[in-house]
């Protein structure tokens, strides 16, 4: 049996290594003992796993899909001992987040601070970014993103309570290009809209009347991927923008914003941490997701 355990973790860095000699270096022992290895474990098999010539090595049908099973049982072991091996004391290692980079208002630097002080072994790897990406597939613990684009099969936490998004506007805009009083009227004015990568479409701004839900394809002036940016654009009064209700409070409180079509805009669930059901979390992991509940009590 631990014939085979090695024989699949050679097959994993030869696949990842593209050769049988940076395997090697990969795993400590020399070309010719991965070819060995890879051969004893296609002969138990009865199948072919690699295709080899003296420039590269392929994998073969039969090694694509033996690479895929070994890659993902390798990686359950890996977590599997990681997970063991902390429960004799604090939690350690690097906790990989990938985090929308809308969420980052929540996931403040105290909050995360605190975190850190309260586990002084652990380190955080933040990957602030929009791009719609397995959290799985690319290494990453946990992601935080809104809670209606989670996949179900995934473990949820709130890391924010529900939200809501408000047209705003300063009053110099709505001086000059008056004030609309239904979300249809947008597409007369000029907006400060979103989109979340370079590739993707400008956002539709969404809202809901009488029950039901529409959405607005705006006329966007300017288009960025910065909320934040859009805000302060519409404080100069630049045109109207669609931004969280709480990142535009303070203007709207001071009277620099004015909060337009209110009663179109309607609550919808906030921001969460996620991971996998299927996978054993960290230490790491179970301490972060106690402490963001923690910190939503307080």
């Amino acid at each position: 049996m631990s014939d085979d355990f090695d024989g699949m973790a050679v097959l994993v860095a030869v696949a990842e290594a593209k050769g049988f000699r940076a395997a090697g270096e990969r795993l400590g022992v020399s070309g010719s003992a991965v070819s060995q290895t890879l051969r004893k474990l296609e002969e138990r098999l009865g199948v072919p796993l690699v295709q080899r010539t003296t420039r590269s090595v392929r994998l073969t049908e039969a090694g694509e899909r033996m690479y895929a099973a070994a890659r993902r049982a390798l990686d359950e072991l890996r977590e599997a001992s990681g997970a063991v091996g902390e429960l004799g004391g604090s939690p350690r290692g690097t906790l990989r987040l990938h985090v929308a980079g809308a969420a980052l208002g929540f996931l403040s630097a105290p909050l995360l601070a605190g975190y850190l002080a309260e586990h002084p072994h652990v380190r955080l790897d933040l990957f602030i970014s929009d791009e719609p990406l397995d959290i799985v597939t690319e290494g990453f613990d946990a992601g935080i993103r809104l809670g209606e684009v989670i996949d179900r099969d995934m473990i949820a936490v709130p890391v924010s309570g529900d939200l809501r998004l408000v047209v705003v506007g300063a009053p110099s805009y709505l001086a000059q290009h008056g004030t609309p009083t239904h979300p249809r009227e947008l597409v007369e004015h000029e907006c400060i809209n979103w989109h979340p990568t370079a590739a993707a479409p400008a956002y539709r701004w969404e809202f809901t009347e009488d029950g039901r839900d529409f959405a607005v394809d705006v006329r966007a002036r300017v288009l960025t991927n910065d909320p934040s940016l859009n805000v302060r654009l519409a404080l100069e009064g630049v045109g109207l923008t669609l931004a969280d209700e709480s990142r535009s409070r303070e203007g709207i409180t001071s009277g620099a914003l004015v909060a337009v079509l209110d009663e179109f805009s309607t609550p919808f669930p906030g921001f969460y941490l996620y991971y996998p059901q299927r996978r054993l979390a960290s230490a790491a992991l179970r301490e972060l997701v106690d402490y963001l509940r923690r910190a939503r009590r307080r």
